[in-house]
């Protein structure tokens, strides 16, 4: 089954999408251009965005390429389980809007670095500064733009190098207007993006109608759960072959809760949305992305989930190989091909809008850290406000022309764009997420004992890796281990979070008690109970969302 390509009435579907975006964009910069030449206001948009810019930015920066191609191609390998990412997040934003916000804004803190400064000291600040630029250069940007292009030259067939270069143009355009611009382009970035996904998933679904029986998307759904039953179970068992990726209650209890709470919660790139509000506004949009999390697997789980079932059928067999090899990650790609002339415009912008608001969000972040960061600190500290506007603007062409050099050396798709990320960046959310927590809400945590679990944090990770083939314990009460593609036995990154964070905090704990200085150390947060009340409509909202998740999770287990 070959693609037809894009049709002229696609081109138009897109250029429209690409007209309002970026006029939407040229208006909003025009309307602050006066305001610009502030760091802040570049940076933050300080105090300019509403709730819904706020909730929408977030869904737009969180959602690209690897979650259309990586979600959907797990939904394609893992079934339903890997939703797990999409509906945690939306119980992890809560959290985070509840007990991180309030502590951020009290102390006016605008960058991750700028907390551990205030909490720590300028070296842990200045470590983790750079292991954030290394970490969203190399790994998120790069993957971001390699996954997009990919995708973006499987269904027009433009050629790769020239996706990869337009596509970092049109976030740098964006992203050079400041925070306002990214945020409110946003919003409409993600109207196409739900509408785009919603159409592939619609297609999807009539698709297993036809070839099944039925009409419409319910007999689509009642189709996927009769004969791919196997495909909707969210907690998988030990005997399961896709366990070490979702190792069973970890999801629940255990890893999960680590890779979220870190990414939603202790990321530049994320919290940086809301830094620049007040409480309530932060909260409110915080709460509103978590609705959007809920309907996520719809968009990127959904159409992979249908496209397993109609592969096991005999479609486009030829299709989901790659070099004669089943390649999950074709999954989303394929059935973008089939979308009639016009709704793979749509589609197609989708997409591209997916990868560009992400790019656009992850390169401003970039910025954000090196001038306030780096730049401001330790290169000119008596640098003017329009000095690091223009510093900032430099260093997100610069992250832009180095991602596109690297992307294509980085082999992304040997491994599977979302499992690429979640594995790197797996390295080093433990520990940040253990100096996070215990500066959040132990003062007596000091900035030796958050040196060690930085730097002890990503050592462990790497040596307890293959500690079942290194030690020939395969098994034993405290981790299983399963063979990886060389056929080394290794703990599931999962597990293994979780028990690199145990370790980090029993360093942290023990560290800064044998340190008589932690007694009184003047290094602790303004923190006070009246900072986490909440509104009566967020509560209703939270209850909602509980409530909704409760019942997922349980219809689905």
């Amino acid at each position: 089954m070959q693609s037809q390509g894009l049709q002229l009435l696609d081109y138009l579907v897109f250029l429209f999408y690409f007209i309002v975006v970026s006029g939407y964009g040229y208006w909003i910069y025009k309307q602050r251009q006066s305001k610009i030449s502030n760091s802040n206001d570049f940076f933050l948009a300080e105090g300019s965005l509403t709730w819904w810019a706020i909730g929408a930015s977030l869904i737009a920066s969180n959602i690209s390429a690897e979650q259309f191609i990586g979600t959907s191609g797990d939904g394609f390998r893992l079934g339903l389980a890997i939703a797990t990412y999409e509906w945690m997040a939306a119980a992890t934003l809560l959290i985070v809007a509840i007990f991180f916000m309030p502590i951020y804004l009290k102390n006016k803190i605008f960058t991750m670095p700028q907390f551990l400064t205030q909490r720590y000291s300028p070296t842990v600040s200045l470590i983790m500064a750079v292991f954030w630029l290394m970490l969203y250069i190399t790994v998120n940007l790069t993957s971001i733009l390699y996954l997009g292009a990919l995708a973006v030259t499987t269904i027009s067939g433009v050629d790769f190098t020239v996706c990869m270069i337009g596509m970092s143009v049109f976030a740098i355009f964006i992203t050079l207007g400041g925070m306002k611009v990214i945020g409110y382009t946003d919003v409409i970035q993600v109207v196409f993006l739900v509408l785009g996904g919603l159409a592939t998933s619609y297609l999807a679904l009539n698709m297993v109608t036809d070839r099944f029986g039925g009409s419409g998307v319910i007999d689509g759904v009642n189709h996927l759960l009769t004969k791919a039953p196997e495909h909707f179970h969210m907690i998988l068992q030990k005997g399961n072959p896709n366990y070490p990726s979702l190792p069973g209650l970890a999801v629940l209890v255990g890893g999960m809760w680590i890779i979220n709470l870190n990414y939603w919660g202790c990321n530049q790139y994320i919290t940086q949305r809301a830094l620049g509000a007040d409480l309530k506004t932060a909260r409110n949009g915080i709460l509103f992305a978590a609705f959007l999390k809920l309907m996520m697997p719809i968009i990127v789980v959904l159409p992979g989930i249908a496209a397993y079932l109609l592969y096991k059928d005999g479609m486009f067999q030829t299709e989901m190989l790659k070099d004669g090899v089943l390649n999950k990650d074709n999954a989303y790609p394929v059935l973008l091909n089939l979308l009639p002339t016009g709704l793979k415009g749509l589609s197609f912008a989708a997409l591209t809008a997916a990868v560009v608001a992400s790019m656009a969000g992850k390169a401003n972040s970039i910025s954000t850290i090196f001038t306030l960061d780096i730049y401001k600190k330790y290169i000119n500290p008596n640098a003017s406000e329009k000095k690091l506007v223009n510093v900032g603007r430099f260093a997100v062409v610069g992250a832009m022309v180095t991602s596109v050099i690297v992307a294509p050396m980085m082999g992304i798709d040997k491994k599977g764009g979302f499992e690429f990320i979640q594995e790197y960046t797996g390295y080093v959310s433990p520990g940040i997420f253990a100096l996070f927590t215990l500066g959040f809400f132990w003062k007596r945590a000091t900035s030796k004992a958050a040196l060690v679990a930085l730097l002890g944090g990503v050592t462990f990770s790497i040596m307890t890796k293959y500690i079942p083939t290194w030690t020939g314990v395969t098994e034993c009460m405290f981790y299983s281990s399963f063979p990886d593609e060389t056929g080394r036995m290794m703990i599931p990154f999962m597990d293994r979070m979780a028990w690199v964070f145990i370790f980090c905090v029993t360093c942290m704990v023990v560290i800064s008690l044998a340190d008589p200085e932690s007694k009184n150390n003047p290094k602790g947060l303004e923190i006070d109970a009246s900072m986490f009340k909440m509104s009566p409509s967020f509560i209703v909202g939270s209850v909602v969302i509980c409530t909704i998740l409760t019942f997922l999770y349980t219809y689905f287990w």
